[in-house]
Parts: structure tokens; C-alpha cells; sequence
């Protein structure tokens, strides 16, 4: 499977000149409303598509707080050395263009019985659906000894931005032949790959700047996304400087000192430079303030993405629990069309077709040494599944792994033309 810029977004044209709406049902208040929470590969793709396809026949307002989204996915990329940190972060100016209504602020509440979200800054918006693509917060306690008050020094860096610049600084700041550690994160997570590709460019940028550093990889699971894959990188790339303990020698039971810059690992205390804590995870906050959770997240029917609680809230991306598709940009950019088209079905009474799914998780292990794996999924009543899938092999030729790379290059480009325009 092969992606570029052009076929990423002719996906998606394709998809949207097939989905046309010429049948327009007035709400009884006017022009249907729809606000969107979370300005993201899900949330900012869903507004795009839907103001775009409805040709103004639906009211779009977009609720995020940041003026300047980072993306989480290829921010690896940025601490390895490869990229700018300005060439992951957007504005919301083209999209705002676009139709749709751009606020920033936070949303600080729903009430799902008036179908209403108020913002920190006092303003109440009414809506027909409300879409909710806010991303992960952490779950309290997950890792002891650390919350969100210790990530100044050790920082999680799995919300882009100012924390990816700090981790980055961190590296770069420890002494000759210091130690690095990550504490990884349990399952399910945003990015099964990306504490590993993570650690693959923390290794490049070691080697090139202080070679004698070791990393100590402490991992709750016995084993992680395209592992056979990394770890023949490492052996290749990083030999002798990355260690992994998995459950079995006690990476389940672990706990940090911030202000000692420790790890406790079943008992054994581990002197640190820098230590990248990523914790378990859950949906958004405010999907729990919406009241559409089932313990970390919040399930939804995968025709329309349609919440299992609320039929007039769509979930979308990391925060939705929704069957076999991996938690990533690239499935919530998917998931956000398939959202767009119900919601436009469901307010202007266009044509809905199955929804149809796909991902693609790329990853870099060294310079262009890429490697990838994904699926394509289909919708059943229960849950989305898998129906094909592909990954990188080990052992492949070096212009293979540059050509994946280089893909990477342009489906990123694609994605982010996708999602803000």
C-alpha cells in the first residue's frame, strides 16, 4: 500500500464529490447546527468535510483551545533531528476560510438534555450533534510517584508542543555517557508504535551527539507494535545502547522519584539524567464530563461513530472505543469522514454509505529506515474489524526502507492538507 500526498487527498475528494447532498431538512431552529470539540486529526477533518460538503448548508463551529496545533504523530521525528519543530505545528486560519467557525477556548461542559456545550469563557452553544475528538488525558496513579504537576521534569511528551521541545532540550542537556529512560505506557494507548519509534530517535541522536549514553526502556507489556521490526533496528543501528525490561524482570511494577530523578523497578533503584514517563491513558476529559464513558472510553457504534450513550454525539479518534482500529492520527482521519458523512445524512438527509476504514502507522527507526504496518476495516453492529492488513518485513533492502520513509514524508503532507486545508 502506497500513499502520497495527491492519493491521500484524492481519497477524500473522491469520498465527498460521491457523497453530494442535494436534499436539504431545515432544523426547527433554522440551519442545523453541529459544534466539534477538539481540533485535531479527527476533530478538524470532520469540521473541514462538513462545512465543505454541506456547501454551507450546515452551521460548523469548532471548539480548541490552542491556536497552534502540534501534531503528536511525526514530533518523534522532531527529537531524533529530522524535522523543524515549526513543521509540525498548523494554524487554523485556511480552515477558518473554509466555513467553519473557529473558537478558542475550552469546552467545560455538555448537557446532553438541552444539547448544549458552555466554554470557559462563559459562552453556552446550542447543537443538532456534537462531534468529540479531544484527544487522551492520563489516568491518575497510573505510574506512582508521578502526575501531570512532575512533567516539567519528566515530561510525557505525548501531547505535542512545549513538551517535545522540553524532552528534547533534556536529552541534549545530559552529561557524557548519561542514561536515558522511558517508562512505556500499558494498552490501549495512542500510537502503539510510538514509544518505540521514540526510543529509536532518542538512539540517533544520542549516537550522534553523546554515543556512550545508554537508554533503559521500562515496559508494563510483554510485547509491542513491530517489534521484531525494532529490535532488529536497534541491533543494527544502536547496538549495546538500548536495554528493554518487560513484566517478566518487573517493567510492570515501577515507580519514579521526580526530584531524585530515580526509577524503582520491582525494588531496584535506577539513577536516571532524564526520564520520559509516558502514563496509561484515557478519552478526553470531556467525554467523561459528557457522561459517554465506559471506564477509560467511550464506546461507539462504527457505522456513524455515533456514541453508544448519546446518539447525538459523534466520538472520534483516541477518545472512541470502537473496535480493532489502533489509536493514531490516520484512524482518526479516517473515522472523521465516516462521521461526516452520517451527521450530514442524519441533518440535510443525504445518501450514508458503509463505512469503510483504513490506517497506517509509519515509523522511523534510523535515517531512512522506515517501516510501517496497517489495515483496512469494515463497520459490523458490534464493533469495527479488520479485514486486511500489511506490515514491513524484517530483513528488507535498504531502498525499500527509504522508499517507506519517504512515503511517510508524503502521507504527512497529505494528512495535514487534509485536516486543516
Amino acid at each position: 500500500m502506497t500513499l502520497n500526498r495527491r492519493a491521500f487527498i484524492g481519497t477524500g475528494a473522491a469520498m465527498a464529490a460521491a457523497l453530494a447532498a442535494p436534499n436539504v431538512r431545515a432544523s426547527s431552529h433554522g440551519m442545523p447546527r453541529v459544534v466539534v470539540i477538539g481540533g485535531g486529526a479527527g476533530g478538524a477533518t470532520a469540521a473541514r468535510y462538513i462545512a465543505k460538503d454541506s456547501k454551507g448548508e450546515i452551521d460548523v463551529t469548532l471548539i480548541e483551545p490552542t491556536r497552534m496545533y502540534y501534531t503528536c504523530f511525526f514530533s518523534n521525528l522532531y527529537i531524533g533531528g529530522f524535522r523543524e519543530l515549526s513543521s509540525i505545528g498548523h494554524s487554523y486560519g485556511t480552515l477558518a476560510q473554509s466555513g467553519v467557525n473557529v473558537v478558542h477556548d475550552w469546552a467545560t461542559g455538555v448537557d446532553r438534555e438541552a444539547k448544549t456545550v458552555t466554554l470557559a469563557g462563559g459562552a453556552v452553544l446550542p447543537y443538532d450533534r456534537l462531534i468529540l475528538s479531544p484527544g487522551i488525558d492520563f489516568v491518575d496513579g497510573s505510574v506512582p510517584g508521578w502526575d501531570v504537576s512532575a512533567q516539567n521534569k519528566m515530561p510525557h511528551a505525548y501531547k505535542a508542543g512545549s513538551q517535545t521541545e522540553l524532552l528534547k532540550a533534556q536529552i541534549e542537556a545530559m552529561p557524557e555517557g548519561g542514561r536515558f529512560a522511558m517508562v512505556a505506557p500499558p494498552n490501549p494507548y495512542r500510537c502503539p508504535p510510538g514509544p518505540y519509534e521514540r526510543i529509536s530517535m532518542v538512539a540517533h541522536l544520542l549516537t550522534e551527539m553523546n554515543p556512550t549514553a545508554k537508554i533503559l526502556l521500562v515496559d508494563p507489556k510483554p510485547k509491542f507494535s513491530k517489534q521484531a521490526l525494532f529490535e532488529e533496528g536497534w541491533q543494527k543501528h544502536y547496538s549495546g545502547m538500548i536495554e528493554r525490561i518487560g513484566p517478566d524482570f518487573g517493567g510492570d511494577k515501577v515507580e519514579v522519584d521526580p526530584d531524585a530523578m530515580t526509577v524503582n523497578i520491582d525494588g531496584v533503584v535506577e539513577k536516571v539524567d532524564v526520564c520520559n514517563v509516558i502514563p496509561a491513558q484515557k478519552a478526553g476529559r470531556i467525554c467523561e464530563m459528557a457522561g459517554i464513558t465506559e471506564g477509560n472510553w467511550a464506546p461507539v457504534i462504527g457505522h456513524t461513530m455515533q456514541s453508544r450513550v448519546d446518539e447525538n454525539i459523534h466520538v472520534l479518534g483516541d477518545a472512541s472505543n470502537q473496535g480493532d482500529m489502533p489509536k493514531s492520527g490516520f484512524s482518526a482521519n479516517s473515522q472523521a469522514k465516516v462521521a461526516a458523512m452520517a451527521v450530514r445524512g442524519a441533518l440535510l438527509g443525504s445518501n450514508v454509505f458503509p463505512a469503510k476504514f483504513s490506517n497506517t502507522c509509519w515509523s522511523l527507526i534510523d535515517e531512512d529506515d522506515g517501516v510501517k504496518v496497517g489495515a483496512s476495516y469494515e463497520a459490523t453492529d458490534e464493533k469495527i474489524v479488520s479485514v486486511s492488513s500489511f506490515i514491513s518485513q524484517t530483513g528488507e533492502d535498504a531502498d525499500l526502507r527509504k522508499q517507506t520513509y519517504e512515503e511517510s514524508i508524503g502521507w504527512y503532507a497529505g494528512i495535514t492538507a487534509d485536516m486543516f486545508g
